[in-house]
This record gives C-alpha cells, structure tokens and sequence, in this order.
C-alpha cells in the first residue's frame, strides 16, 4: 500500500479504494469498521474505532477514500488504524484506475479501434447498427468491465475482451476465407453488448452485483433484444437482425452454459469458440502468475477446477498484444 509518512510517530495518510466493510461491535459495546483497503500495489486491512455515522459518514464497498492513522502489527500482518476518514473529493483529481486493476490500455484506445473497424464495414447494415450501438453507449463502454467476479472483472475488461475477439476473428478469416468476416466481427462487438445492463458498476470501474434485469433476462437476451429494436430504428432487415441476435444468443454455445439456442452457422460457431478461448485464456494467465514457477495453482473455478501448471518458460508479465 502506498501510504505517505506525515510524521516521525508513525502518521500515515493516503487514497485507497474500500474493498471490503463491515460494521461490527467490539468486546466492549462500541461500534467499529472492519474494512479491507486496496490499491494496485495491494492491500491492508483497517479498523476505524468507536465508528459514530454522524461523525465519520457513512461508506460501502468500491468507495475511493483518503485515510490518515497509524500501522501496526497484528497476528503477523500489518493494520491501520484508521484516525480520520472521508471520501475522496473532485478537487483531489483522484484516477481511479490507480486504484482497482485495470486493462493495459485505455478506454479510449480500445472504443476508437474498434469503432474504425465497424466504420470500415463495406456490409452498411452491418456497419450503421454496430457503429450506431457503439456511438450511443460509448461514455460506459470506456470503463465497463466483462464480468463481475469472472475473466476481464477489471476496468476497461469489457472492450479488451471484446477487442481480443475482433483481433482473433480477423486472424481466423485469413485461414478460413470462406466466412463472411465482417458479420463475424459485427457479432464480435456486440456480443456482450448487454453488459453494460446486466451490472451494476462502481465509478471504480468494478461490478458490484447485478441489476435487476441482469438476473431476470441475462446479458445474451438483453442482447438480442438491444439489437433487435436497433434494427427497427435504423431500417436493418430482418435477415442482417436474425443474424446478428442468433450469434448473440449462441455465443456461450451450449444450454448449460447460458446459451438460448447453440450456434447454428458458421460465424455463430467460430464466436463461440472464440470468445470461450479468450476468456479461458484470461483465467488461466491471472492463475498461472501468480503461481511459483514449477509449481500448480488452487484449483480454478472457472476452469472446471483443474489446477494449473506454471513451466516457466514464457513472460507471463507480457500483456495481450492488440495495437
């Protein structure tokens, strides 16, 4: 944690992002915060005694926070103990981004990238309803994240993700050059379009849960439907928006994994294979680096609990190459 010394006694203070809080009663009767405080650089946990609302304000998890208060040991490890707290104020042009991990490149970058892509589209049913999706939700596209627990939880998750597959399906369509490449990447962009309505998301750019709509439909529905009623707006035909909401409703392949329907043509199919190989990928660098070399990582939910072998033989502190 990157904390600055405001005195010889051990003074601390510092931004730090609330990764976790719970109110609690100590042995004596008095309310207290239990919170985990977090940077990129990592985290300590914090106690802010004889906690009084009225007086300390009130705070949840994601919040961005300046702390002052002192560090100690405890059980091994070290404590803040928290003297003052409040929230972090505009004037204190805090970058969020330097609190929570976040994707290696900005949002900007990647929302540019990709909307040149759909801008070049020779298809114009294909390139006005991407292009338009992309235009009107572009302010939480450059921040979003792809998941709330799962690959890409990090801010900025949703575009890499979605750029990672784009780069992909063009490298696909050299080799497989009987494919209608651009209704591949159209699927590609808009593919988990509805994410941006299936969380709810700090400005920290980190999902806190799911919306009501996200638990009830799901972002492959939500999908599908955002395409569908762009379609009508824009005059698209039938034809282009049953294609493109099928891609959307198959893209996670089978039932058992979220799919409405599984893929039914060919750029449907290579979609799904595309965007199951990104996110696997994803989950299994984030486990592999952090493993000692020649040693196996836990076990890895999202990898059907295998555990993962780290050889050692590649830079793992390499980034997706996307520009």
């Amino acid at each position: 944690m990157n904390f600055t010394p405001i005195d010889n006694n051990g003074l601390v203070d510092g931004f730090c992002l609330i990764k976790s809080i719970e109110q609690k009663t100590s042995s004596k009767g008095d309310s207290y915060l239990d919170i985990m405080l977090g940077d990129k650089t990592g985290e300590i946990n914090a106690k802010l005694w004889r906690y009084q609302k009225e007086v300390h304000g009130e705070y949840t998890t994601n919040a961005i926070v300046k702390v002052r208060g002192t560090i100690s040991q405890y059980n091994g490890a070290d404590q803040l103990r928290i003297e003052k707290i409040r929230p972090a104020m505009p004037e204190d042009n805090v970058n969020p981004s330097d609190f929570v991990k976040t994707a290696s490149f900005s949002g900007n970058e990647m929302f540019d990238e990709l909307f040149n892509i759909a801008e070049n589209f020779k298809d114009n049913e294909l390139k006005t309803i991407v292009t338009a999706i992309l235009a009107d939700n572009r302010m939480n596209l450059l921040y979003w994240p792809a998941a709330f627990k799962l690959h890409h939880a990090v801010r900025g998750g949703l575009l890499l993700h979605t750029l990672s597959i784009v780069r992909l399906a063009q490298k696909v369509s050299e080799i497989y050059t009987f494919i209608d490449t651009e209704l591949l990447i159209a699927g590609a962009i808009l593919h988990d379009i509805a994410k941006l309505s299936e969380f709810e998301v700090a400005e920290s750019g980190i999902a806190t849960g799911y919306s009501a709509e996200g638990n009830l439909l799901g972002h492959l529905a939500m999908g599908a439907i955002s395409v569908n009623k762009y379609a009508e707006k824009l005059n698209i035909s039938s034809k282009t928006a049953m294609l493109l909401e099928h891609m959307i409703l198959s893209h996670h392949g089978e039932p058992e994994f979220g799919a409405a329907v599984r893929p039914m043509f060919i750029e449907a199919e290579l979609l799904s294979e595309l965007d199951l190989m990104d996110s696997r990928i994803y989950e299994m660098k984030e486990a592999v680096e952090n493993t000692e070399v020649d040693d196996f990582s836990g076990r890895v939910w999202a990898m059907d609990n295998r555990k993962l072998f780290n050889h050692g033989r590649t830079n793992l502190e390499n980034e997706t190459k996307l520009f």
